[in-house]
């Protein structure tokens, strides 16, 4: 890092792509609160999980559980059902009174922090939790995945387990959402790999249904390969356990698409059988 360090340790130009992501999540919040892609007053929290995330997760009864970059803890909000002590942690203030909001309608004691990530030890406190959760589309905001390791081995417990479900770098290369020509090609379209910095993206719309975002609030991702997130995983002092890929996704990406339980879908049978999530599971040596 280089330039002048900002409050987290960054420098000043990647600070500010941070800060206008907050912005834009900031923006996207009360239209995701809304949408029908989240259904937050109908859709039960664990249609976001896959079987084998609650296998690998084992029983959660009276375990401290943080969830990292929650966004609105539509995902939280199922650890809270199968009785974990549950806090959540998200960079947006919008996010965190929503899931505030949330819990309160669904009578859950879900504790939520507003902090960004790399402060998460100073927020939520070391070695408080038994479990971390990192899931689905977070990594890809995260300029700097040493820091983020380091932060989560200071959550955890001696003994404490690690689990991270996110979206397959592969997913990344081809497209979470389809191309502006509405191709419904399997192609490669962006990097697999990190290491070209940043990417700007267009802030205008969200991922969801919904209108657009009232400001044309441009957003910034980082790539990161399966190799990257390991590696800093290992060297933050957390042995893996599993590393798992997966070819559902919890929407319809291609049209082609079927269904196969509730809210997942893969790609057909004709089509080549491609990981499209990923799951890390990682333990905090005693």
């Amino acid at each position: 890092m280089t330039g002048t360090m900002g409050i987290m340790g960054f420098d000043g130009d990647t600070e500010r792509m941070i800060r206008a992501n907050e912005a834009n999540w900031d923006a996207r919040t009360p239209i995701h609160v809304a949408s029908d892609f989240y259904s937050v007053a109908t859709r039960d929290p664990g249609d976001w999980f896959a079987d084998y995330e609650w296998s690998d997760l084992g029983d959660l009864e009276g375990k401290d559980v943080a969830h990292l970059q929650c966004h609105i803890g539509a995902e939280t909000l199922a650890f809270a059902h199968r009785g974990a002590r549950v806090v959540g942690l998200d960079l947006s203030g919008e996010s965190v009174a929503a899931a505030r909001r949330l819990a309160e309608a669904a009578g859950l004691p879900v504790e939520y922090v507003k902090s960004d990530v790399y402060a998460a030890a100073e927020a939520l406190g070391r070695n408080r939790f038994d479990i971390v959760y990192s899931g689905k589309g977070a990594l890809c905001y995260l300029p700097d995945l040493t820091a983020w390791a380091e932060q989560v081995s200071a959550l955890l417990r001696p003994g404490g387990q690690f689990y991270l479900v996110d979206f397959h770098p592969l997913l990344d290369a081809l497209g979470p959402i389809p191309p502006a020509d509405g191709s419904q090609d399997l192609l490669l379209r962006h990097d697999y790999l990190g290491g070209r910095g940043h990417l700007r993206m267009d802030g205008s719309r969200t991922y969801t249904d919904g209108p657009a975002l009232p400001d044309d609030l441009a957003y910034y991702e980082w790539r990161h390969g399966l190799g990257e997130i390991v590696t800093a995983l290992v060297r933050a002092g957390l042995r893996i356990t599993l590393l798992r890929e997966s070819e559902e996704i919890p929407w319809p990406r291609w049209a082609a698409m079927t269904s196969t339980e509730g809210a997942w879908h893969r790609l057909p049978d004709s089509a080549p059988r491609l990981p499209l999530m990923f799951a890390v599971q990682a333990v905090k040596e005693p």
